[in-house]
């Protein structure tokens, strides 16, 4: 695409010229009316199998894009590029054909099996779609103008994001994303990036006015000008729509493409598929194995060498594929690894590398000196005093002495207890629970422990008399709610994180594995092997993961918090499963009460920030996946609803579901809560 277009700059730099510059149309955001262009110009950026959408233009804005129109003093300008027809809504996402972008058929060539490493990928916080997608696709179309020489040519980039991108982007993340991967190198790699240098170097580009392209091509860049917010515009394939645009120094366009970020950190390019699809992640296409490049079910038993072994479409048809060959669905996932080019050693260091970033995003969680999350919102960090007010820790120096290595179960014994935080009573406890406060025994410790009593709120006088404050214990839920919460404070913030499978809902899958190797009170849960534990678990919840891909969504932009949170849900639910010993059966079926309880669930991020509700949202959703684990290792393979057709329910519910719940910050409460919040101390 890059290439025709720099063909076809040449029979445009004239007619490019007649106008006075690339900036000369307007867009009425009030209108909703198409941005002015030259009537004869071609399009020429990717054109694919959805239409366009647009968001309605009655509804009402999000603050934040108002206010950032309001703060650079104009309005939308046009991209130099023509836009495509578009089709005006009551309500939803529809394509210009007609179809909803979650309504299309699905091809039933296409098999479900991606790399569970492209899947569980690492990258920076806060957003899988709206901060690391961003990022890589800014990468990519940087490493295409290097390749096709086109970037010492450079004078000038333009930058267009669309629908729920530009509606919370700026909360996001995503301009700092997109800047620094348009600088390039390694130092602009999801992967590897310093996140402690992101707001330095994004505050130096806003300052300078100064974009390094590939690390190497300095050129003028105002981000008031050159930044486009189109939030009230939806391009085809996907609601997290970008184009960059690229133009010379007479004003001449050199090069422009289009890029979707369809959740879990994938960058979609559907026309001409440069450097990265749906199936796959990797900036250098020629660095990708064969076999990730496509899904196309085909015959193994023909040989064709791009097909892995076990190729699965459907919760069914994984579950067939483990009862002919006598295998779990970990081991499925790990031999069509193998296929992919992995190594056994490959493979397992890719899990602990996965793992070993996921434990140490709640070891920073739990331990952050910092007291409150960035954002105007003011939310304070929650995860270190959660942590300290477990009866035990895991990291020396975060809660007090330690008296048990890392990896081990807590003793939750009275020698293990922590002391309550200052202004917060004591209430003492002996290895049968807690005593009366009113018992002799009771009283003599509280006096030895020097602990204050807590005041009761109400009357004594009353007939219904008031309760007695009491601390209730509950191991699993609070370690669970604990780790959740540290996981997604730290990508609250910007920090280290694995997509899993976004980073919305990164703190679920964390959480409840975290729990499984090292965070129960019964010992018959804790596992004895906990390598096994953590490969079980993350390639049996991938499995699960690749069937929402395929067969609906994991972008909350597609279809609201139910394809994060409650996708997220459903893979822990498998993999908690798993590794309790349950058969496929009822690792699908856990998978399936995972997601069957957060249908319709809705994302109306506040202020655009991944912080309320998100951050509580993944703490319940740990919660619920260990109990969905619980509840179909209850039910003896005895169900009413299968795994597929819960998929199949969710697709429909992205499909009916209002644009305004789809990380537009449009509604719900977005739209009702004032900031800044009222925050509880904890």
């Amino acid at each position: 695409m890059l290439q025709a277009a720099r063909t076809a700059s040449r029979s445009w730099s004239r007619r490019l010229k007649s106008h006075a510059t690339p900036y000369s149309g307007k867009y009425n955001l009030r209108s909703g009316g198409s941005a002015s262009a030259p009537a004869n110009q071609p399009y020429v950026a990717i054109a694919s199998k959805r239409g366009v959408a647009t968001t309605p233009v009655a509804q009402r804005p999000l603050d934040a894009a108002v206010n950032r129109k309001n703060e650079v003093g104009r309005e939308n300008e046009d991209d130099g590029v023509e836009e495509p027809a578009k089709v005006e809504l009551e309500d939803g996402v529809v394509s210009a054909d007609g179809y909803s972008s979650l309504e299309k058929p699905r091809e039933q060539a296409e098999h479900a099996v991606i790399s569970a490493f492209d899947l569980f990928s690492i990258g920076v916080g806060p957003s899988s779609s709206h901060t690391v997608g961003p990022m890589r696709a800014g990468k990519i179309f940087i490493n295409d103008l290097n390749e096709l020489g086109l970037l010492e040519q450079v004078k000038m980039v333009k930058i267009t994001l669309y629908g729920s991108l530009a509606a919370t982007g700026k909360g996001h993340h995503t301009p700092q994303a997109i800047l620094l991967g348009l600088e390039g190198k390694s130092c602009s790699d999801p992967e590897s990036i310093d996140t402690g240098t992101i707001p330095s170097r994004y505050a130096a580009i806003l300052e300078n006015k100064s974009l390094m392209l590939n690390g190497n091509h300095h050129i003028h860049y105002d981000m008031d000008r050159d930044m486009l917010w189109r939030w009230d515009q939806v391009l085809k394939t996907h609601p997290n729509g970008m184009r960059f645009s690229v133009f010379g120094e007479d004003g001449e366009l050199l090069a422009t493409n289009e890029y979707f970020s369809v959740g879990g950190g994938f960058v979609v390019n559907e026309k001409t598929k440069v450097d990265e699809n749906l199936f796959y992640k990797g900036v250098d296409k020629s660095s990708v194995h064969g076999a990730r490049l496509h899904q196309m079910h085909i015959d193994t038993e023909a040989g064709d060498p791009c097909s892995p072994p076990y190729p699965f479409t459907s919760g069914d048809s994984l579950l067939a594929l483990t009862k002919k060959h006598n295998m779990t669905i970990a081991q499925i996932v790990y031999d069509n690894e193998l296929h992919f080019g992995y190594s056994h050693e490959e493979i397992n260091q890719k899990i602990m590398r996965i793992w070993g970033v996921m434990d140490d995003c709640i070891r920073v969680g739990v331990s952050s000196s910092e007291e409150k999350l960035p954002g105007r919102l003011g939310l304070r960090r929650r995860a270190p005093m959660l942590y300290r007010r477990l009866m035990r820790g895991f990291y020396p120096g975060v809660a007090g002495p330690m008296h048990a290595p890392s990896v081990t179960a807590p003793s939750f014994s009275p020698s293990g207890a922590i002391n309550a935080p200052d202004g917060e009573e004591h209430i003492p406890e002996t290895e049968f629970g807690r005593l009366p406060r009113g018992s002799e025994t009771g009283k003599s410790l509280e006096k030895r422990k020097g602990s204050r009593v807590a005041r009761v709120t109400g009357s004594f006088e009353h007939p219904i008399l008031p309760m007695p404050p009491r601390r209730t214990m509950i191991p699993a839920m609070d370690f669970l709610s604990c780790y959740a919460i540290a996981v997604n404070e730290v990508n609250a913030s910007g920090g280290r994180i694995v997509t899993s499978p976004t980073n919305g809902a990164a703190g679920i899958i964390p959480a409840v594995l975290k729990y499984v190797i090292e965070a129960s009170s019964q010992r018959d849960f804790v596992s004895d092997d906990p390598d096994k534990a953590i490969e079980t678990f993350l390639l049996t919840a991938a499995a699960v993961g690749m069937l929402f891909k395929r067969g609906s969504t994991i972008s909350a932009a597609e279809g609201g918090c139910q394809a994060e949170v409650g996708v997220a849900c459903s893979m822990a639910s498998a993999g908690f499963a798993a590794c309790m010993g349950a058969d496929p059966e009822t690792v699908l079926q856990a998978a399936e009460i995972g997601i069957e309880h957060n249908l319709g669930l809705t994302c109306d991020p506040i202020d655009g920030l991944v912080q309320v509700p998100c951050i509580e949202r993944n703490s319940l959703g740990a919660v619920k996946a260990v109990t969905a684990a619980q509840l179909s290792m209850a039910s003896q393979n005895v169900y009413s609803v299968t795994l597929d057709e819960a998929i199949e329910a969710m697709r429909l519910t992205a499909a009916d579901m209002s644009v305004k719940y789809k990380e537009t910050s449009l509604s719900g409460l977005a739209r009702t809560v004032k900031i800044p919040l009222t925050v509880p101390a904890c």
